[in-house]
């Protein structure tokens, strides 16, 4: 049986004889190999992206996640971000995690085992094939995610996948299988490292783009962010004077009026 990837043995050895500052050097020259990772399946990515947004804009679809452990909480903190960023309902892009939101703080044991759970999770919320679903998992072998995908597959789900080995049974379940071979764990596999940090890349990519693709941003401006504290309020008044060249207690009259930055650069860009 061939040694899977994210199970290889560290490039280092000792690690409990090395300095602080070795240990942290060290981590560091493996992180810097993920990017690269990333580098060669963008084409990939972007395939998914589009699939995305076409379900999403054009069938009135919604992104899934499903994961356990690390890739699961990466999923649902990609998906908790999406609507107080860009302003979208919470029912756009939806984040599950094998075991329910009480692994996100604390693992369930055997959760990510049960080949059918995820269907029936994904079942409460009237998933259906307008819908997209995008299992993660660093080992490519997760029965909760494997299970998950194929039946959405059946129901004619458009179906994608974060792995981080090559031909693995969770790639090979999907249409679109993005594959981010980072090599051995800096503590061997110990895929919370470089594994669960190309998926938070990768997954901060996939989603940013959807929502540009889909009108919420203008410009490089997160123009429909929920105005959910002072900072984001703040925010939305530089945006306002900066697009408008007004002065501050006039964007910021402008932004309680309409409480949000699209509405008011809708009502008043053509005005000024």
């Amino acid at each position: 049986m061939n040694q899977k990837t994210t199970e290889q043995s560290s490039n280092y050895e000792d690690l409990e004889k090395m300095s602080t500052s070795a240990l942290l050097k060290n981590m560091n020259a493996e992180d810097k190999k993920v990017p690269q990772a990333i580098e060669k399946i963008i084409p990939k990515i972007e395939e998914v992206v589009n699939v995305i947004v076409d379900k999403i804009s054009k069938h009135n679809g919604r992104l899934f996640y499903i994961g356990a452990g690390t890739s699961g909480r990466l999923g649902v903190l990609d998906a908790s971000e999406c609507p107080p960023t860009f302003g979208v309902s919470d029912n756009v892009i939806i984040g599950l995690i094998a075991g329910g939101d009480g692994a996100l703080r604390k693992a369930v044991e055997n959760a990510e085992d049960d080949q059918e759970q995820a269907w029936k999770d994904l079942q409460k919320f009237n998933i259906n094939k307008n819908d997209v679903l995008l299992g993660i998992a660093a080992s490519g072998s997760t029965p909760y995610v494997i299970g998950g995908v194929k039946e959405a597959r059946k129901n004619g789900l458009a179906t994608a996948c974060i792995t981080n080995n090559e031909d693995s049974a969770l790639s090979k379940a999907v249409e679109y299988p993005l594959e981010i071979v980072v090599g051995p764990e800096f503590v061997t596999g110990s895929t919370r490292m470089k594994s669960g940090t190309s998926q938070k890349l990768v997954l901060n990519m996939i989603s940013t783009a959807v929502m540009i693709k889909l009108g919420k941003v203008k410009g490089n401006k997160m123009v429909d962010m929920q105005l959910s504290n002072s900072k984001l309020v703040d925010r939305g008044i530089r945006m306002i004077m900066a697009e408008l060249n007004v002065e501050e207690q006039l964007a910021a009259k402008m932004l309680q009026e309409h409480k949000n930055v699209r509405e008011v650069l809708k009502k008043y860009k053509n005005e000024l």
